[in-house]
């Protein structure tokens, strides 16, 4: 020990009651009023414990009961965030918050002389003045952490100002990819200020690591880590490059880190395409948008001469990975694909998202945008390399590839046609080969389903 006095901080519970309200969600507050600390600011339902015999639990429960006229079950009731707070005059205390969405009766207030509103508040539009400890809470619980200290200094306001914010974060071990590294986060916050929120949004099948995070000041933006340094340089280059050129329909870059493989991008609105469901009208209106999209990354830059040939380098990895779940047939019609792809004439190379499918793609139904996303494996190639993942939703729908090419501005030419035929086949056969072995089921169905359809196509 080398201090020479113990801590005997008391300890505090606080109510995070939260509702669906229609912008997203809502917490409850109330403002103090009379002879209390921090009279006129806002804060949480909260309370001391009565005593050693009560529990922190039955403490919550009695004062949300006391305080807001609400009747909480223990069972409702669960654990948020802990904060260990230092007021500027120097007193600490260990605030435990929790999180509760169920309970019976009306909040109202109860005790005029201590305060005198209660509300409820989306987390982007809190109210101000606000208890800067309560702040904390809030933030640090927005942010996904379970501990956070908040030791303020002598002269601090006791209202939250984001000049004076002390809020520290500790990140836990048990749910790593919670929130990003110390050098990511500071690199985020160095562009964009303040991050209070922190949510993982990366898809299952990537290396790549995504998070979305909500500033102290309102605002959103998405934090990503590439997996490696080409698909960084890539997406970087793309965002410098040609996709200013999409107007609203991209994110726009805040900024970029080299060393760490980051980017901070801004945020697009709209439902992602994946796994939605429209009907037939609705959807051919959406691939109608998905063909002017990709006619505007395809003419974002000038075409350059016809380079290159087939990516068929891997193939043979790829068929090895494949293979076990090949029906019969399938890898004859995959050499023999190949073998006529590698005397296919070269098309002239434009800028190309390379992942072109409905997990990229947003749609916002109201303002009628469509939007994309993730260019980390964005490169020059032939035009028709960006049709091959959206092929397979419009098999069986002619009205879809009618809405498709006529948003586009034309029909494939026939050496398109057979472009996009081979490098389906490839994408199906490296599909199914890492769906195997990263255990994506509907990846390997997706690479069996469009061998099928492209051998179908074939029979007399």
């Amino acid at each position: 020990m080398t201090g020479t006095q113990r801590h005997t901080e008391p300890l505090d519970v606080h109510l995070i009651a939260l509702r669906d309200g229609s912008a997203g969600p809502e917490v409850l507050l109330s403002r103090r009023a009379g002879d209390v600390y921090a009279a006129g600011c806002w804060h949480l339902v909260s309370g001391h414990l009565d005593g050693p015999w009560e529990d922190m639990v039955t403490a919550l429960v009695r004062e949300t009961r006391e305080e807001a006229s609400i009747v909480v079950d223990r069972a409702d009731v669960h654990a948020a965030v802990t904060v260990h707070h230092r007021s500027p005059a120097g007193s600490a205390r260990i605030g435990v918050f929790f999180e509760v969405r169920r309970w019976h009766g009306t909040p109202k207030v109860v005790e005029p002389q201590v305060c005198d509103a209660m509300d409820w508040f989306a987390f982007d539009r809190l109210p101000e003045p606000m208890v800067a400890y309560c702040r904390a809470g809030l933030d640090a619980y927005r942010a996904g952490t379970r501990l956070a200290v908040h030791f303020q200094e002598p002269g601090d306001p006791i209202a939250y100002t984001p000049d004076a914010d002390r809020l520290v974060l500790v990140p836990g071990p048990g749910s790593p990819g919670t929130i990003p590294e110390e050098e990511a986060r500071a690199f985020a916050e160095n562009a964009v200020g303040r991050i209070t929120g922190w949510a993982d949004v990366s898809w299952a099948r990537e290396e790549s690591r995504v998070w979305r995070a909500s500033g102290a000041e309102g605002g959103t933006w998405y934090v990503k880590i590439h997996q490696n340094d080409r698909f960084h340089q890539r997406e970087v280059s793309a965002f410098r490059g040609w996709v200013p050129g999409l107007g609203p329909a991209a994110p726009r870059l805040v900024a970029a880190d080299a060393q760490l493989r980051a980017v901070v991008l801004t945020a697009v609105g709209g439902r992602s395409l994946y796994g939605a469901v429209h009907p037939p009208g609705q959807q051919r209106h959406v691939f109608h948008r998905i063909g002017q999209l990709a006619a505007a990354i395809h003419t974002s830059a000038p075409p350059r001469p016809a380079t290159g040939t087939l990516p068929l380098g891997k193939l043979e990895r790829h068929l090895n990975g494949a293979r076990p779940h090949l029906a019969p047939g399938d890898e004859e019609f995959i050499r023999t694909t190949a073998e006529k792809a590698a005397d296919l004439p070269a098309l002239e190379a434009v800028p190309t998202h390379g992942d072109l499918q409905s997990r990229n793609l947003r749609w916002d139904e109201d303002a009628d945008v469509l939007y994309v996303i993730d260019f980390e494996r964005s490169e020059e190639g032939p035009a028709i390399r960006d049709f091959v993942r959206l092929s397979d939703a419009w098999h069986g729908r002619p009205d879809l590839l009618q809405a498709v090419t006529d948003g586009y501005g034309r029909l494939f030419t026939p050496e398109e046609e057979a472009q996009l035929a081979a490098l389906s086949v490839l994408d199906s056969v490296s599909g199914i080969s890492y769906g195997a072995a990263h255990g994506d089921p509907e990846l390997v169905e997706r690479g069996l389903r469009t061998l099928a359809r492209l051998r179908a196509a074939q029979r007399p």
